[in-house]
């Protein structure tokens, strides 16, 4: 068990790393969204084209990243939407066989096959022929657009992260429902902490 509560504490420390990262990313998608509706109304006002296509898409590529990457901090700190009129009530043990339950039935089946189905649209993407050789990569249909093979490869590394961290947390509730204490409490106390940060 030890030697498992190692690898989920391991991959805790990357969705930390992600949700630090998220941060910045926030603020970078912040700046070039006051960027893109400045330019545009002075560009209006002025009678030039301030704006572009790229600086548009590359806005909605960040937010995308974003969405992805934050999946795993999500899992880890327990923010998903839940209906607790009974689960608040309940023991810590008996939580832990729900969370387990869930994560196992729930979460982990939907990051795999999250992974499998966007494997090939990827690789497409990338330019994956069907004879298996690479030609052009997938370009915005926009002009001056950005490419799309690199955007859409989040897609797989956002699964993969989530189903690493139910991975886990599959871990970190199966040592609270076998006595490890101290988990729980390592637990309860992130929770906490993301509730005081909100």
């Amino acid at each position: 068990m030890r030697r498992m509560l190692r690898f989920a504490r391991g991959v805790d420390r990357i969705a930390e790393s992600l949700g630090r990262i998220s941060i910045y990313l926030i603020l970078v998608l912040v700046v070039i969204g006051f960027y893109n509706v400045a330019a545009r109304y002075i560009g209006r006002f002025i009678g030039q084209n301030l704006s572009s296509t790229r600086l548009l898409e590359l806005q909605w590529y960040i937010y995308s990243v974003l969405f992805l990457l934050i999946f795993a901090y999500n899992i880890k700190h327990d923010v998903n939407v839940r209906v607790d009129i009974l689960y608040a009530r309940w023991s810590a043990k008996r939580q832990a066989w729900v969370n387990l339950l869930g994560t196992l039935f729930f979460i982990v089946p939907l990051a795999i096959i999250g992974i499998w189905v966007t494997i090939t649209p990827v690789m497409q993407s990338w330019g994956q022929l069907p004879n298996g050789t690479f030609g052009p990569w997938e370009m915005s249909p926009d002009p001056d657009g950005l490419p799309r093979a690199p955007i859409k490869s989040f897609i797989i590394v956002g699964f993969a992260l989530l189903l690493l961290q139910a991975l886990a947390q599959i871990i970190k509730y199966a040592a609270i429902i076998t006595g490890h204490r101290e988990v729980a409490n390592a637990m309860a106390a992130e929770v906490v902490a993301v509730d005081i940060a909100e």
